[in-house]
């Protein structure tokens, strides 16, 4: 198996060199990205900075240049391909984009591999089990080349609605319940990036609303915490929350602006319940700051990792000038707050 994900504490970017630089633009190349060839030394030149910016879009990550964990993970998943290894349930998961056709072939052809999101979990596990059950095979989970080779004779439509987004939407159905004893996890953000003050106000007012409601809401960090995505996300499905609302503020490009709330999805798949939420979320930002947001499709970490409907809310930019003067407005985290409170009780009212 290539490097490991948790290689990369180091944040690459642009002004780089070295030869991670370079392994990470042979990776980005293999992958038919075009990077100049004064720059494959190991350069982070301006090239490869839009061949990271050009692989985190069609990842649906965040779109900044940078090579952080979840870039740097999601190039080394990219890198497989269904047969190049033996899949199995194993600690820590399987992941890669060969785990994530298996999941999906397994969906079309009935068999419940839950959402298809590159993790070899136990919902995977449990289908694969099942197909080995149903076509005469020994029910081992093992996913070899014989195994492989069954399923690429099934021929699944792979384009037909999944069972997993059948069952999700049921399950959203009966999500329609009282707030009250609903446990919520309340992420506020990575710690250290620019205005983690205000994302963690937001958070706690988040919080004070939600539990006036009588629900159990719970921070995934404390302000000086030190948690990474991973973690906080460990922590909110060990606590066995409904869903996880997550907030940062956007960093990019001046001229953007405007709301972001994205759900767990790529291009061939989402989840139903996260859409629900995060549109209803939205809904309440943009009646509150009076400004049109966006809804989008997301893979990172926070709504990749965890096993609940998630959210990621970016309520503003604090790289665009009018936006960052709203933000240092004292009055802004508790808006923002009260706004998402108010998306998240529809949710269960609706």
């Amino acid at each position: 198996m290539p490097a490991s994900q948790t290689r990369r504490v180091h944040i690459y970017r642009l002004g780089d060199d070295g030869p991670e630089v370079g392994d990470i633009q042979e990776r980005l190349t293999g992958l038919g990205l075009s990077i100049d060839r004064d720059e494959l030394a190991g350069r982070f030149g301006p090239s490869t900075e839009a061949a990271v910016r050009s692989f985190q879009q069609r990842r649906r990550l965040r779109v900044d240049g940078l090579v952080g964990p979840d870039t740097w993970g999601q190039l080394v998943e990219a890198g497989y391909r269904l047969g190049d290894r033996t899949l199995y349930l194993h600690s820590p998961y399987f992941r890669g984009d060969d785990v994530r056709e298996l999941q999906r072939k397994l969906n079309a052809l009935g068999f419940d591999a839950g959402r298809q999101d590159g993790m070899f979990g136990e919902n995977t596990d449990r289908a694969m089990r099942e197909f080995q059950r149903n076509v005469g095979e020994e029910p081992d989970g093992i996913v070899g080349l014989h195994a492989i080779d069954m399923l690429r004779r099934m021929r699944p439509l792979e384009h037909a609605p999944s069972r997993a987004l059948v069952r999700e939407a049921e399950e959203l159905r009966q999500m329609r319940t009282s707030i009250r004893t609903q446990v919520i996890a309340i992420d506020p953000g990575e710690p250290g990036e620019p205005g983690d003050d205000c994302t963690y106000s937001i958070a706690e007012v988040l919080r004070d609303e939600l539990a006036a409601m009588q629900a159990e809401p719970s921070l995934l960090r404390d302000r000086d915490g030190s948690l990474g995505p991973l973690e906080r996300a460990r922590a909110a499905n060990e606590m066995g929350a409904v869903m996880c609302v997550s907030i940062e503020l956007a960093a990019g490009l001046p001229e953007a602006s405007g709301p972001t709330v994205s759900y767990f999805g790529s291009e061939q798949t989402h989840s139903p319940a996260g859409m629900s939420l995060a549109r209803l979320i939205l809904e309440e930002i943009e009646g509150e700051l009076g400004v049109r947001g966006r809804l989008q499709r997301s893979a990172v970490s926070m709504l990749r990792e965890t096993r609940m409907p998630a959210v990621q809310v970016e309520p503003a930019s604090i790289t665009n000038e009018r936006e960052a003067a709203l933000i240092a407005d004292p009055g802004f985290a508790l808006r923002v707050g009260r706004a998402l409170s108010a998306g998240i009780r529809r949710f269960f009212a609706d």
